[in-house]
């Protein structure tokens, strides 16, 4: 994936042993240092070994419910063995893993929960640094909110890909991945044009391999922008979690983080508003998850880096799709790293960069683009033949989303980009549900599907609703693209004119919770537009009616949550949570 070797920025300074954090637990001389040092030995290892090296964490998400990180526990080895033979000492951490398939509501709601216990663990303990091992959807940007609020040396260890899957039929093969193309089949079965037999042969080998999903969705786009970043070794995030170059990768980010401890290189003196910039090319440039508009703004106000929509939606209208990725494109993130991986999409794109930023690979974002080759240019396009001139997200606003609402119109029809049509309104997704399964239901082609109650508050935790299924009765006659609109997330794998994010969501008296099937609804991508044709007097009547439903939840976690989350346009942290003010050192007893 490299041509040249990358240079490495000499060191400013350099921590001495002494100066760790680590420090604090095992070299004091009282009798807390010395409960320390013993309970470290009852575990087999030496004194020497907690006196005399670094204490390097590595954050582990796996989970025997999480397919995208089964592989991790050997990931954890390979980081172990270059901590120690980069003369660190390496401790695994267990951390909540968030598999976006079987937890529920969603992994929304607990994306703060991760961050909050990454913080915790490294605040907690005698941390010098952290690996994170992570890679599906919630736990990159999770992970990564937490270490950033704690501010120690950190490097990013993606989970990587699964393996493509082939689909013959009629002595046709079909790439086949995740995702997209688990809502492409089931809508072919529902229409009757897939047999129960072929669908199931089609569950038994569609994802094939641990890993995340292989079409650019919300994993691979955040780990695209964690390395965008700069918080990951170059091309990292492009790596199949099943090819050798993974373990290999892992070694070295173990190996690594030592020397970022000694350097004192912490996510603070890295990640600035330009490397942010970069972020935002690179998620235009893949054609990157909707997802990302809400997990980059959080991770921005970790930072303190205020980063808004208005950013989004800039970036949009100047990096086209390069990226011949589904479900923009017809290829998956095995072809990617064949053709280059993202340093080598980052240096077809290099006049939208801000190359300047430094690395945990100890160098400049500059020195990591140079040294990159498109290898092939059907995958990753040159910038005068891009895959869609559409925009991988436009910011919509409008009297249905004062403070905007997004869409991804690289994955949309390009006739429902500027469409008016009559509403069809759902208050909850079961009734949603019911509705597309009802023959009778009054709906054409041209209906707008509404869909509210799924925000941050309302749901609660937002889930991935707003890919609102077709009738059932529209899929036979061939319908497979209606606008849709909701105050939902949608995977960053499917695809559909989907209007998502709208903010403020309905349970909190958005303009949405006032809509009535019936309205006529206006969008208008290219002006950025999302109206319903109501007068200000119309709407205020309305309003004044509204009653919000009692939403929120009894106890737990969950209560928390409804009470402190954000709006989905200030990236859905916690209030409490926002900011780069930092917490005292933990008192040692």
């Amino acid at each position: 994936m490299r041509t040249n070797p990358i240079p490495v920025l000499p060191l400013a300074s350099h921590k001495t042993l002494s100066e760790l954090r680590s420090r604090r637990w095992f070299a004091d001389a009282g009798m807390r240092g010395f409960a320390h040092r013993q309970r470290m030995q009852q575990q087999g290892w030496r004194r020497e070994d907690v006196m005399d090296r670094p204490m390097v964490a590595i954050i582990n998400t796996w989970s025997d419910l999480s397919p995208c990180h089964a592989h991790l526990r050997e990931r954890a080895e390979s980081v172990k063995k270059g901590i120690l033979m980069a003369g660190g000492y390496p401790v695994e951490l267990p951390a909540m893993s968030l598999g976006e398939v079987l937890v529920k509501p969603t992994t929304m709601l607990y994306r703060n929960f991760l961050a909050m216990e990454v913080e915790e663990l490294l605040r907690s303990l005698p941390c010098d640094g952290v690996v994170i091992l992570a890679g599906c959807d919630k736990t990159t940007p999770g992970t990564l909110m937490g270490a950033f609020s704690m501010d120690i040396p950190t490097i990013f260890c993606p989970a990587g890909t699964m393996l493509n899957d082939r689909y013959v039929k009629d002595g046709v093969a079909r790439t086949v991945g995740a995702g997209t193309h688990t809502r492409m089949f089931w809508d072919e079965y529902q229409a009757g044009n897939l047999d129960a037999a072929e669908l199931q042969h089609l569950e038994s080998r569609m994802t094939r391999a641990p890993g995340t999903c292989n079409t650019m969705g919300t994993a691979s786009t955040m780990t695209a922008i964690a390395e965008a970043l700069g918080l990951t070794l170059p091309g990292a995030s492009s790596i199949p979690a099943m090819d050798s170059a993974h373990s290999r990768m892992a070694t070295s980010c173990g190996e690594r983080i030592v020397g970022m401890v000694s350097e004192d290189l912490r996510p603070s003196t890295l990640v600035t508003r330009g490397s942010f910039q970069n972020a935002l090319a690179v998620q235009m440039a893949l054609g990157g998850s909707t997802n990302a508009a809400v997990h980059i703004i959080a991770m921005a106000g970790r930072l303190g880096v205020d980063l808004t929509l208005d950013d989004l939606d800039a970036m949009g209208r100047q990096v086209p799709v390069l990226a011949n990725l589904f479900p923009s494109g017809d290829r998956l993130m095995e072809d990617f790293y064949y053709a280059g991986g993202l340093p080598a999409l980052m240096q077809v794109i290099a006049p939208f960069l801000s190359l300047s930023e430094r690395t945990v690979a100890g160098c400049t974002m500059a020195d990591q683009v140079n040294a990159a080759q498109v290898l092939d240019a059907q995958v990753i396009r040159p910038l005068h033949q891009p895959v869609s001139t559409a925009g991988a997200l436009a910011v919509l606003k409008g009297n249905l989303a004062p403070d905007g609402a997004v869409i991804k119109p690289s994955a949309a029809s390009d006739n429902l980009l500027r469409h008016t049509g009559r509403a069809l309104v759902f208050d909850n997704q079961p009734q949603m549900l019911a509705a597309m399964a009802d023959e009778t239901l009054d709906c054409d082609e041209n209906t707008i599907l509404v869909l509210r109650n799924a925000g941050p508050v309302g749901a609660p935790g937002m889930p991935e609703w707003g890919n609102l299924p077709i009738p059932k009765k529209l899929l036979r006659q061939g319908v497979r693209d209606m606008l849709r609109l909701s105050d939902a997330r949608m995977s960053g794998t499917h695809y559909g004119t989907c209007v998502l994010h709208i903010s403020p969501e309905s349970a909190v008296g958005g303009p949405l919770a006032l809509i009535q099937t019936g309205d006529v609804i206006e969008l208008d991508v290219p002006a950025r537009r999302l109206q319903v044709q109501l007068s200000p007097e119309q709407l205020l009547a309305r309003r004044a009616a509204w009653k919000p439903a009692d939403a929120l939840a009894t106890r737990g976690f969950t209560r928390l949550y409804q009470q402190h989350v954000t709006q989905a346009h200030l990236g859905c942290d916690f209030d409490f949570l926002q900011g780069n003010a930092k917490s005292p050192e933990p008192v040692i007893y």
